[in-house]
């Protein structure tokens, strides 16, 4: 058991209830067992498995169950248990959960001392048919047999594929598709469809003209500016922001990201105890996606600050369980971003937005900072803080 400062512990068994199994939550879970190895944690998740999302694009390569980790493993290897469930919370509701210290879920009471909110964020998604994907499909399927199912389907002498969305996710998905269709000997053309004139526009400049570059270099039309309205039959459905006029063009298939849509955002103090009517709840706390931290650190919605934030509320569990109740703000700050192009290729910064590196000591720090993650799900904490 590791030594966590400021915390010795009055009771002798917690009981955590951690809804959400993404890298916030088990983030929170192995930092909890990391300190406090006989703490009773409940995980509650509608899916049987911790997907790893910010892999799924490179199942144009590997299998999707490299990215997978079923809870029933977590459940063996940590002594957790899972709930195959949703829970909703709504607005002024929190504080009866924490007066009553208990769930019910699936028409079972469960009890907690400390409840952790880190449900995440759901993906935009649009009604769409047979000849449209969203990254949901890639949470069930590999992208290399859902492309060669769709390309086996609709042989035709001119393929087309309208990727929409220019973010970190419809970028890095779009280079994997272009490079898996090389190799496959696919004479398939490839589209960007973005809404804003540059892509990766959260991030500094640089990104983008690298970006262009590669796309330009790899023969992948652009059309920025653009807005997507619907993939029907053989064609995309399209208008032009600044003139508002439609056009459509030959598409055998649409992949859309449109980002994500955050809903029921609980805002929590520097502690990351929610706050409700003005006033932090001392026993629910939140992290991820879903959560807005009153602090100096980071709420961008990105994994590396979702697995600080869980981090930092297991210790602040465990610290405000114990005697002395001192509790750590959260301060952290991104120090890197990088988006991958493909097996080979990348773009990011680091240490600070104006330092942009590109190539392969792009694509090592971002292979770096996700093996970090994988030594974590396996039980091996080596992040500093």
């Amino acid at each position: 058991m590791a030594l966590l400062p400021f915390y010795i512990p009055k009771q002798k068994r917690l009981k955590v209830v951690i809804i959400g199994g993404g890298y916030a939550g088990i983030a929170a879970l192995i930092t909890l067992l990391r300190y406090a190895p006989d703490t009773d944690i409940t995980i509650i998740d509608p899916k049987q498995q911790h997907i790893k999302i910010t892999h799924l694009q490179e199942t144009f390569r590997y299998p999707l169950t490299d990215f997978l980790v079923p809870f029933a493993d977590i459940e063996n290897r940590y002594g957790c248990r899972h709930i195959a469930a949703s829970i909703h919370f709504s607005s002024g509701e929190l504080k009866n959960y924490q007066d009553k210290k208990q769930l019910i879920v699936n028409e079972e009471v469960v009890n907690f001392d400390y409840l952790l909110i880190a449900s995440g964020c759901e993906y935009r998604a649009a009604d769409h048919d047979d000849n449209v994907l969203s990254l949901h499909d890639f949470t069930i399927s590999a992208g290399s047999e859902l492309l060669t199912q769709w390309l086996n389907k609709n042989i035709q002498s001119e393929q087309s594929i309208s990727v929409v969305g220019g973010g970190a996710t419809g970028i890095q998905f779009l280079f994997e598709i272009k490079q898996f269709l090389r190799r496959i000997k696919s004479k398939a053309e490839l589209r960007l469809i973005h809404a804003s004139q540059h892509v990766l526009e959260q991030f500094p400049d640089g990104f983008n003209t690298y970006v262009q570059s590669r796309m330009h270099e790899m023969d992948i039309a652009f059309y920025p500016n653009t807005s997507y309205l619907e993939q029907q039959s053989g064609q995309i459905f399209l208008a032009d922001k600044q003139t508002q006029k439609q056009f459509e063009l030959p598409s055998s298939l649409s992949i859309l990201f449109l980002g994500m849509k955050q809903h029921n955002i609980f805002t929590a103090n520097a502690f990351g105890q929610v706050i409700e009517d003005q006033k932090p709840l001392s026993n629910i706390f939140a992290a991820g996606d879903c959560s807005y931290y009153q602090s100096l650190g980071s709420n961008t919605l990105t994994a590396q600050s979702a697995v600080r934030k869980g981090k930092l509320v297991a210790r602040n569990i465990l610290r405000h369980s114990g005697f002395f109740g001192l509790l750590e703000p959260y301060l952290h700050h991104e120090l890197g971003y990088v988006v991958s192009l493909g097996p080979a290729d990348a773009v990011g910064w680091l240490v600070s937005e104006g330092n942009v590196v590109t190539g392969l000591p792009a694509l090592t720090i971002k292979e770096i900072v996700e093996a970090q993650y994988d030594l974590l799900v396996a039980g091996i904490d080596t992040y500093l803080v």
